[in-house]
């Protein structure tokens, strides 16, 4: 019993089993068939696109042999057009060739021709002709010169004028007058013998101490002291003062006194040269430099006060340089040293302006200050427009009317030069120095030269005076062509 129980539950198992199992390998073939279908699609859709992506890249090396060979059918036509006009040059040159040699023939016929006409070589014509062409073009040049300075000048000085009649109005000071000599009045001629001192004593151990000369001849009650260095004049002329005043002279007393009066000197100058540096507003000044500025009250220039002249200048730049938007306070600085190097130029060789540069070098000043201060006399080329901006101002301080003032003997010679180097050139008939030496006027010869001439030989008189003589301002240069004629009426 138990055995059919067994084997009729094995027997359904088995059934079960293999239902089960028929029905797995029935999912299975349906999934493994769709599973091709699939792929099979997807295959056929990948080769699809690959048909088209050959398709087109066979499409665009179509397009590129096409391209090619238009290039190429391109390119060819053009060799041809190429070789064509080589061919056509080549041609074209060998005509021009003939045709040159033709030319250079003919020419020289009509040379060989001319010569026998005018009885003259071809050298002789030539220099005819560039004589010609020389004064031709002289005139036109003359002319253009004369148009282009008219409007330079114009522009020039309108700007000018107002810039500087600005700076002008703004500035004004005293004139002073220089003194080489210093003249000391004495209460009676007995005291003349006193400042000598028995066997001369006295006055060897004043001229020894102060390094003047002291002059004393038939003038009555009066000493004359002499001396190039203007602070050694002062010191000896407060020293006779104070000795004459006081009474008791000799050796001792004079040593003792020249102590005194030279350090009085000395603290007048750094006072003054203080002062000068408040009332221009510049900072930063080194106490040497201070001493060195005050130390020009007692140096003079053309009868013009030097440290006047410097804070002057200083004013001028300061304003100038405030319309032209430049540093105001850097224009003033250069103002103020720009002469400084006259302070010790008795005791140092050399230009006042490289005296000057140098020192302003040693304290450490700017470089464009120190370039300025050396080149505004030209003798340095000017790397900064406050350099150009010094030279004049400088020239305008010392030029304006009654800064300065010159001896006899300087201002005659001075005319004499400006005269003669008008009568250097050739067709001047006269000329003759006018205002002081600010005109010339030069009478030519209206044979010898035309109008436009005229406008040149101005322009190189003036290039002369510029090159060979020292002025203050300037010289205005004119030409006078005059023509007559003349005839009787009988």
């Amino acid at each position: 019993m138990k055995k059919e129980q067994a084997s009729s539950t094995a027997q359904r198992i088995k059934g079960e089993a293999e239902k089960e199992a028929e029905h797995i390998m029935r999912e299975a073939k349906v999934t493994a068939k769709s599973e091709i279908l699939k792929m099979k699609e997807d295959f056929e859709n990948e080769l699809k696109e690959r048909r088209k992506e050959e398709l087109a890249i066979e499409k665009r090396l179509t397009q590129r042999e096409e391209n090619l060979e238009k290039k190429a059918d391109v390119l060819e036509s053009r060799m041809k057009g190429v070789e064509r006009r080589e061919k056509e040059l080549d041609s074209d040159k060998e005509r021009i060739t003939a045709k040159e040699e033709e030319l250079r023939k003919a020419i020289t016929q009509q040379i060989e021709a001319l010569e026998r006409v005018t009885q003259l070589d071809r050298e002789t014509a030539k220099q005819m002709l560039l004589e010609k062409l020389k004064g031709e073009i002289q005139n036109e040049t003359g002319i253009m010169i004369r148009n282009m300075l008219d409007e330079a000048k114009e522009r020039a000085e309108k700007e000018a004028r107002n810039v500087l009649t600005c700076a002008i109005q703004r500035y004004a000071s005293e004139c002073t007058y220089e003194r080489t000599t210093a003249t000391i009045p004495l209460p009676n001629d007995e005291m003349k013998g006193r400042i000598i001192g028995r066997e001369g004593r006295n006055i060897r151990t004043l001229e020894a101490a102060t390094g003047v000369s002291i002059l004393i001849d038939d003038t009555p009650e009066a000493v004359v002291i002499s001396c190039f260095d203007p602070i050694r004049k002062e010191v000896a002329r407060r020293l006779l003062e104070k000795l004459i005043e006081d009474g008791r002279i000799h050796p001792t007393r004079i040593e003792e006194l020249m102590k005194k009066v030279t350090k009085e000197v000395e603290d007048e100058a750094f006072s003054a040269g203080e002062a000068a540096v408040l009332e221009t507003g510049i900072q930063g000044v080194q106490p040497q430099l201070i001493k060195l500025i005050g130390r020009l009250k007692f140096r003079f220039s053309f009868s013009q006060n030097v440290l006047k002249h410097s804070i002057e200048t200083a004013y001028f730049m300061g304003i100038i340089a405030a319309e032209l938007g430049l540093d105001e306070q850097r224009a003033r600085r250069i103002g103020l040293f720009h002469d400084i190097g006259k302070a010790v130029d008795h005791e140092v060789e050399g230009s006042h302006a490289a005296i000057g540069a140098d020192i302003l070098r040693k304290h450490g000043e700017a470089k464009d200050v120190i370039n300025a201060v050396a080149a505004h006399h030209g003798e340095v080329d000017s790397e900064s427009v406050y350099a150009v901006l010094a030279n004049a101002c400088d020239t305008l301080s010392a030029s304006r009317p009654g800064a300065r003032s010159e001896t006899t003997e300087l201002y005659l010679k001075r005319l004499e030069q400006l005269e003669s180097i008008a009568k250097d050139f050739p067709g001047v008939e006269s000329c003759y120095a006018l205002q002081a030496g600010r005109e010339v006027r030069v009478v030519i010869e209206p044979g010898k030269i035309d109008e436009g001439k005229a406008q040149c030989l101005a322009r190189d008189i003036c290039q002369r005076i510029e090159n060979e003589m020292n002025y203050p301002g300037q010289i205005k240069v004119t030409i006078i062509r005059e023509t007559r004629s003349v005839d009787y009426a009988k």
